[in-house]
Order: C-alpha cells, then sequence, then structure tokens
C-alpha cells in the first residue's frame, strides 16, 4: 500500500520531489510504547453553517479536525532529549541539522528483525556510488511495503547495531533515517543504535516511506522540519526527497 495519494511531483526547478511521509490517519499503528493517534472530524461545512458566518446569499463556512498525538508517532524526528537527559529539545536543534546532501541505501536483503552492521552499510556505500562524508543516510529495507498497514509493523523491523551507527557517526553523518517505528529492531531492550545517538549527539528519523524510489538515485537533498514545540522531545515532520533532474 502506497503512502500518500501522490508519492512523486516536478518541483518548479525542475527537480522531482518524492514524498517520504507516513499519512497520518485515526488509530493509525504506532511503536508498541506508544498510543495511536487520534486524528477526528470536529466541525464540518454542513456543521459550520449554524455560526451564520458571511451573508445570507453567500455562507461562509469551514471544516476543523481534531489531532490528538505523542511526538514520535507516524514519520518523526528524535530530538538529542529523547534519548539524553538534559538533551536538547526539538525546538533548540539548529534547523540546518533537518535538511542537507543525503543518500539512500539498499538492504532490502536484511530480513524482518535482522541486524544492519558494518559490512552491510559499507557494501551498501559502494553500491550506491556516493562515498558517505557529512551524508544524511536514509535506510532502504522495504520494510513498509512488506508490512504497512498491518500489526506486523510494530513488531517486525530490522535494526542499526552499536557499531554500525558508530560508522556513520566516523564519516560525519549525524542524521540517519529508517522505514518502520525505530531505528533499534523490534523487540529490543538494548536499544543499541539509540545509546550510541546519545552518546555520539546523533538525531534519527523514523518511519519514512518511498524510500525505494531513492535507490540508485546517487546524492540528492532531504528536507524534514519539526515543529517548533517548545521543549519538544520529537516532532512529527515532512520530509521530502529532491532530486535533480
Amino acid at each position: 500500500m502506497t503512502a500518500t495519494a501522490v508519492e512523486s511531483v516536478r518541483s518548479q526547478r525542475g527537480t522531482t520531489l518524492v514524498d517520504l511521509s507516513l499519512e497520518i490517519t485515526n488509530q493509525m499503528p504506532a511503536h508498541s510504547f506508544f498510543p495511536s493517534p487520534i486524528f477526528l472530524p470536529y466541525v464540518d461545512h454542513e456543521q459550520a453553517k449554524s455560526a451564520g458566518l458571511g451573508t445570507p446569499d453567500d455562507l461562509f463556512t469551514y471544516s476543523i479536525n481534531y489531532l490528538a498525538t505523542l511526538e514520535h508517532v507516524g514519520t518523526h524526528v528524535d530530538a538529542p532529549l529523547h534519548i539524553k537527559a538534559g538533551g536538547d529539545p526539538v525546538d533548540k536543534v539548529p534547523l540546518d541539522w533537518f535538511t542537507g546532501k543525503a543518500v539512500c541505501l539498499d538492504l532490502r536483503h536484511i530480513p524482518d528483525l535482522g541486524d544492519i552492521d558494518t559490512a552491510e552499510l559499507e557494501q551498501a556505500e559502494q553500491a550506491a556510488g556516493v562515498r558517505i562524508d557529512g551524508h544524511i543516510v536514509l535506510v532502504c529495507t522495504g520494510f513498509h511495503e512488506r508490512h504497512w498497514p498491518n500489526p506486523s509493523a510494530v513488531t517486525s523491523n530490522c535494526g542499526i547495531t552499536a557499531a554500525a551507527t558508530h560508522w556513520l557517526a566516523d564519516r560525519g553523518s549525524r542524521v540517519h533515517g529508517v522505514e518502520g517505528p525505530s531505528t533499534d529492531k523490534a523487540g529490543t531492550r538494548d536499544f543499541p543504535n539509540h545509546r550510541v545517538c546519545r552518546d555520539r549527539g546523533l538525531i534519527h528519523y523514523e518511519w519514512l516511506v518511498n524510500l525505494e524510489q531513492l535507490l540508485g538515485k546517487g546524492e540528492f537533498q532531504f528536507t524534514g522540519y519539526p515543529l517548533k514545540l517548545s521543549g519538544g522531545s520529537g516532532s512529527p515532520v515532512r520530509a521530502v526527497a529532491e532530486l535533480a533532474g
């Protein structure tokens, strides 16, 4: 199942914009630690007629929805505060952390509940033809296409090992992103990726989609700005890749 009705579109600059964001729906699957979001109609246009707005011959009506969610549901970014006491909240992380040159690595051979280790990253880097040097690194495992929107989407994701996370940090990559609800595999109590991110000062995106469209494209621009949540431990984002040509 596709994540959005329109996954990519040509921009006015002549580039291609690929939507990497999961559509937010009422009671959609969330990480097993978290409740699903509530997203329901609050007022629709028919109900709004009773407010008597506009003029008798030209009524003004409106539509508003109610949204209640944790910060870490759907496509989102984790702020340092999420994993480190005293870490920066999402509104204090510099904006340039949420955009920059990026590459997508093909790890679709990694099985559900498998480990993405250093050797796998090295091989995928070589296949991508882009040497990681300060890049935002997105990891395509095909997980979303295999599982969404089934319950297995929150119980089957693979994870990035501690060694692989250090490998990314050593190459100047301070941001990475994955499909599924976590950078650590489902059921873990060790959270190796999150702990290395805590210790090395990294952030990451979770529940990205449509990553298959980025494979073989080389270097591109990634953007995933958070909401300006005061003291937020993370935020939903609209993640987008911009491909040249």
